[in-house]
């Protein structure tokens, strides 16, 4: 099954405690999407790395897109791959040398479980006057044209029809609920808005705000909350 949750940011905790909601639900048939700011490649310190080799050890695949922090620079040493029809960056496999942690690049169209998923991570730091460039801020957390223009190419193969839509960033019109004055970020708000306008789905997965909440058209906001995908259920209520 497909389970869903908000940013991560680094925080062992998210997956340490032995009884974490994640632990308690998920299996070795389950598949967990984070939505971005997964944040557990930042320095690629000893401790880092054994973290990633904790989380190699549990029994569910762990899916991720970017947010605004991340470290650009570790993450695209990684080689780019094909994985359910799209592309990847496998920062993980198990032992019989399979995929366990992927990040799933932007503006692809994936087919997990017979489902598609649209992904488009990325979003703009407003906290970036307090961060070090290439230290603690990368400029490649805003999306380029080119990846916009990726994205629209992959939805038109799926004649604009997918399952679900994971995002970090919120469509424009969702945005100005809680943001009204965005004009760094805007660009890539107006581009997930006219995916709203044109892309149909079930349900959108977004991050970035803060907070675990539905919204109006499909629409829920992930932060601390795990979520069945498929029916939006909130685990551990």
């Amino acid at each position: 099954m497909l389970f869903v949750t908000g940013d991560t940011h680094g925080e062992e905790g998210r997956f340490k405690y032995m009884n974490s909601i994640i632990d308690r639900t998920l299996t070795k048939r389950d598949k967990l999407i984070v939505c971005g700011d997964w944040g557990y490649i930042s320095d690629d310190s000893y401790q880092e790395r054994q973290f990633l080799r904790f989380l190699l050890e549990k029994p569910y695949q762990i899916l991720w897109v970017d947010g605004n922090h991340e470290n650009f620079t570790l993450i695209n040493e990684y080689p780019v791959e094909e994985w359910c029809g799209g592309k990847v960056h496998v920062i993980r496999r198990d032992r019989e040398g399979n995929p366990k942690i992927i990040h799933l690049m932007r503006g692809q169209v994936f087919e997990v479980e017979e489902k598609k998923i649209f992904t488009f991570g990325g979003a703009y730091s407003i906290d970036k006057y307090m961060r070090t460039p290439y230290r603690s801020w990368w400029p490649q957390e805003m999306p380029t044209d080119e990846e916009m223009q990726e994205a629209v190419t992959n939805l038109e193969k799926c004649n604009n029809e997918v399952d679900y839509i994971i995002t970090h960033a919120a469509p424009e019109e969702t945005m100005c609920i809680f943001h009204p004055n965005h004009p760094k970020e805007k660009p890539l708000n107006n581009f997930l808005e006219w995916v709203r306008e044109n892309v149909k789905y079930k349900h959108w997965y977004m991050g970035h705000l803060h907070r675990d909440e539905d919204l109006w058209r499909h629409q829920t906001i992930m932060w601390f909350q795990l979520r069945n995908m498929e029916t939006n259920e909130v685990m551990g209520e």
